[in-house]
């Protein structure tokens, strides 16, 4: 193990190295692409234009997926509800 660095964090220095469940690496990556696109100004014309796919002749096919994907989940988090 490196000086300073946990067993997890020895192993993601390494390239193609796995993390093992919850990659770190991974988090880190989609954390940051979600803050570029947030800040980019982009959010909101994205919104506006999901909700007009919904509202428009698309919207059933999209409330349908929704409702596949919802059959296959395990719930609601809990920690969104605090």
């Amino acid at each position: 193990m490196t000086e300073g660095k946990t067993p997890a964090q020895d192993r993601a220095a390494k390239p193609g190295a796995n993390e093992g469940e919850g990659s770190q690496s991974g988090a880190r990556a989609y954390n940051e692409a979600t803050r570029r696109f947030a800040e980019s100004g982009k959010a909101g014309p994205a919104a506006r234009d999901a909700a007009k796919a919904i509202e428009g002749k698309e919207g059933e096919a999209l409330r349908q997926a929704e409702r596949e994907g919802a059959r296959h989940s395990h719930g609601e988090d809990p920690a969104l509800k605090r």
